[in-house]
């Protein structure tokens, strides 16, 4: 026991004669021994705090997805409206429709005469036919996609031309309606390359 006790007064002076340059490490060992005598004893080890997160922030929304996304919205809801409409506010709701369109596009825009075209056969074609709100989202959708169809490929318009020919006529309008539509959308994805 003595020569213990010698041998390990003898290593501590040792270890402390060449610790001048490896005193971080030796700090480092004598830590983590210390943590795993801790935890051999029962007792947790003290952790250091985490360092703080720093809160995640999320980009601005693109002004031009805002944008597509509440012409959408609205569209919608001029489509909701004239689904319920009764005929004593078709004017009214005429116009909200008209000017919903006349914001659609984001690049070149189709002309007025065209626009309104399109209005008067989409009053026609879904005036007092309710539909599901899927269907209207996807009649909004297809609608507003055609108002900015320069970046759509030939068959991404024809699927759109398709789409809202079958939307229409599941709705219950007329195939002449649906099809009045549809030639509206296709002059204007003309209108608009």
């Amino acid at each position: 026991m003595k020569t213990y006790l010698v041998v390990s007064c003898a290593l501590g002076v040792a270890l402390g004669a060449l610790a001048g340059p490896n005193e971080a490490a030796l700090r480092q060992a004598r830590d983590v021994s210390a943590r795993v005598t801790q935890a051999d004893q029962g007792n947790p080890p003290a952790t250091a705090p985490a360092p703080a997160v720093p809160p995640q922030t999320s980009p601005p929304p693109s002004p031009a997805l805002a944008a597509t996304l509440q012409n959408i919205a609205n569209l919608r809801a001029d489509f909701a409206a004239l689904g319920n409409l009764t005929g004593t506010n078709a004017a009214t709701q005429k116009q909200l429709l008209m000017n919903d369109l006349a914001t659609a596009a984001q690049g070149p825009k189709p002309s007025p005469a065209s626009v309104s075209r399109l209005a008067d056969d989409l009053v026609s074609a879904t005036a007092g036919k309710a539909k599901a709100d899927a269907t209207q989202q996807n009649l909004a959708r297809d609608i507003h996609a055609i108002f900015n169809s320069s970046q759509l490929s030939p068959s991404q318009k024809q699927m759109i031309f398709d789409s809202t020919q079958n939307i229409l006529q599941s709705s219950g309008a007329a195939a002449e309606d649906a099809t009045n539509v549809v030639n509206d959308i296709k002059q204007i994805a003309t209108e608009t390359k």
